[in-house]
C-alpha cells in the first residue's frame, strides 16, 4: 500500500464506484503519498465525540499535521480543495482541538489539504497544499 499513489485506479471509466468508495480510496492514496514524502501517518479518520473529523493526522518532523483529503474524477469542475469551505474548516479545527486536548501538551500544528484527481488510465494526480489554513478562524493561506 506504500506506493498506492503510483497505481491506476481499480475501476474502469464506464462504471465508477460510489462516492463513498472513491473517498476511502482517495484517503489511502493520500496516506501513501504523504508517507512517500517523509510524513508519518498517525491516524485515519480521527473523530472524538460528535464534533469534527480529520481524514488523516500525521507528523512532519516536530509538526502535527491535520489533513483533509478531497478527490474528484471530474477535474473540469474545479479543484477538489474548493470543497473545503468555512463549515468544513470549522469541523477540522474542532477535530484538531480535540486531538490536542487528548494529547495534553502543545506542539506546532498545520492544516493541509491533499487533492486527488482519480484517473482510470493512469496514476492519480496528487496535489499537497501545505498550511492551507490556520487554527484561528478567518486565517487562510494560498
Amino acid at each position: 500500500m506504500h506506493l498506492l499513489h503510483r497505481w491506476s485506479c481499480p475501476w474502469d471509466s464506464d462504471t465508477p464506484p460510489p462516492a463513498r468508495y472513491r473517498g476511502a480510496y482517495a484517503e489511502l492514496v493520500a496516506a501513501s503519498w504523504l508517507r512517500s514524502h517523509g510524513l508519518k501517518v498517525l491516524r485515519h479518520n480521527f473523530r472524538y465525540g460528535r464534533s469534527g473529523e480529520v481524514d488523516i493526522v500525521c507528523r512532519d518532523g516536530d509538526t502535527l499535521v491535520f489533513v483533509e483529503v478531497k478527490s474528484t474524477i471530474r477535474p473540469e469542475h474545479g479543484t477538489p480543495a474548493r470543497a473545503v469551505n468555512r463549515r468544513k474548516r470549522r469541523l477540522l479545527r474542532r477535530g484538531a482541538r480535540n486531538w490536542l486536548r487528548l494529547l495534553g501538551y502543545t506542539v506546532p500544528i498545520r492544516f493541509d489539504i491533499v487533492e486527488i484527481i482519480l484517473r482510470t488510465d493512469a496514476a492519480p494526480i496528487v496535489t499537497h497544499r501545505k498550511a492551507a489554513f490556520t487554527l484561528r478562524e478567518g486565517s487562510t493561506h494560498g
